[in-house]
């Protein structure tokens, strides 16, 4: 809103109102205005909660092997970044722009999502929350409202990137003057990396780009709720997914800005996607709201971010990364995300084969994995049976599996930066 009004002032030549055109400008004033909302709303939010008496779900005690203290500690922090995120980018993002619509209504839409997960959790005192059927069902439908949008909105178009030799065999790269529809996005180690979703579908002919849409449907439907669900399983220790998060921001804040700048995109050889630079408010508003709740979320934690947070996290990286053509990245930048998924797949699907065979096995301590570095072989529930990978023999404190993460996180972020020159 503030955008337009000094850009209209800008016509009367107002001192100071041409700033509000600059990006860089823009993106700054949000980070600084998500983070002292986040503090001032954050402060005033778990007062609220704990006069309220809304807590966390007493934990079991096991999960701290350090007896610390979580019992009252409130929950369903995600608010607080919902809300740091929304007013910031309502009076400083291009609103008409369409990435930014549906950035907004990804956040709005998996933060309900989530709000109904705790609230079940904490007034309906169920321990499960929403059926996972359930949150399958949001997060699938709110994929294929993206897919579709990015299929069938005129808005959302690429210019591609075409690479002139000359004649001193220097090669030039180039971006077509037309901005059209495509199917390509960027792969990672792979020279001239574009692929073209329709090009796996070239035996059928004149049928192949119609197909081509349709897997791309699926690929966002896919992103969007394997990312989000990462977060979500992220989303165990004091800090750990706001501060995985905040990292995967910032790299995704790159990777936006070079994509939406032409000059960049040439130097780096990507597709240049107009209008994705309104991308980078965005995302300083997101990121400013991550940093501003590791305020109060990190160790000891004094309000955790609840499925409201950890889900709209999720599914705003995942979308982000599809808009600007780069979610083929998401398993590098995401390898924590990814990687506390696989574990939780490979030790249910073992466990349950296993089990039925008689002899009930596990591969990892304890799944998401971050849990494997918190307890201990005499913590496990008594038929949890053999454990193929007993690997660390001794508990770490939070803080500490908390910042190695975080490392990781920025060593798999400076990864996905680097795939732009290595290939």
């Amino acid at each position: 809103m503030l955008y337009y009004l000094f850009r209209l002032l800008d016509q009367y030549d107002i001192p100071g109102s041409h700033l509000w055109s600059y990006i860089s400008f823009r993106s700054m004033l949000t980070l600084i205005l998500a983070l002292i909302i986040s503090a001032w709303f954050g402060e005033w939010f778990i007062k609220w909660m704990k006069k309220k008496k809304i807590f966390e779900t007493e934990r079991d005690p096991k999960i701290d092997p350090f007896g610390v203290n979580k019992k009252g500690v409130p929950t369903m922090g995600g608010i607080i970044i919902i809300v740091s995120i929304l007013v910031p980018v309502l009076l400083l993002c291009r609103i008409r722009n369409i990435y930014i619509i549906l950035m907004i209504i990804t956040t709005v839409w998996l933060g309900f999502l989530g709000f109904l997960d705790d609230y079940i959790k904490v007034f309906k005192h169920k321990k499960d929350g929403l059926k996972g059927k359930y949150k399958i069902v949001g997060q699938v439908s709110i994929g294929f409202i993206v897919g579709l949008i990015l299929w069938l909105s005129p808005d959302a178009v690429i210019r591609e990137n075409v690479n002139i030799q000359h004649q001193n065999q220097e090669i030039v790269v180039k971006h077509k003057s037309e901005a059209v529809k495509s199917l390509q996005t960027t792969i990672p180690f792979v020279k001239n990396h574009n692929l073209n979703y329709s090009s796996v579908f070239k035996f059928l002919g004149k049928y192949k780009v119609a197909a081509g849409w349709v897997l791309f449907v699926l690929m966002t439907i896919l992103v969007v709720t394997a990312v989000s669900n990462g977060a979500n399983l992220n989303d165990g220790l004091d800090g750990m997914c706001a501060g995985n998060s905040a990292i995967i921001g910032v790299a995704l804040l790159i990777l936006a800005y070079v994509s939406g700048h032409i000059v960049f995109a040439a130097y780096f050889d990507i597709m240049y996607i107009p209008h994705a630079e309104e991308l980078v408010v965005f995302l300083s508003a997101f990121i400013g709201a991550m940093i501003g709740f590791l305020w109060y979320n990190a160790y000891p934690a004094q309000i955790f971010m609840g499925d409201t947070g950890s889900l709209t996290i999720g599914g705003i990286i995942g979308v982000c990364a599809l808009i600007i053509h780069k979610e083929l990245l998401l398993p590098i930048l995401c390898g924590i995300f990814f990687v506390e998924s696989l574990s939780v797949i490979i030790q249910r699907t073992y466990f349950k084969y296993t089990k039925r065979k008689g002899h009930p096995m596990r591969v990892f301590r304890a799944t998401p994995i971050h849990d494997t570095f918190r307890k201990t072989n005499e913590m496990l529930p008594k038929d949890s049976g053999y454990i193929f990978w007993n690997w660390p023999q001794r508990v770490f404190l939070e803080s500490k599996v908390t910042f190695r993460f975080w490392i990781v996180t920025i060593i798999l972020a400076a990864m996905t930066i680097i795939t732009l020159k290595i290939r």
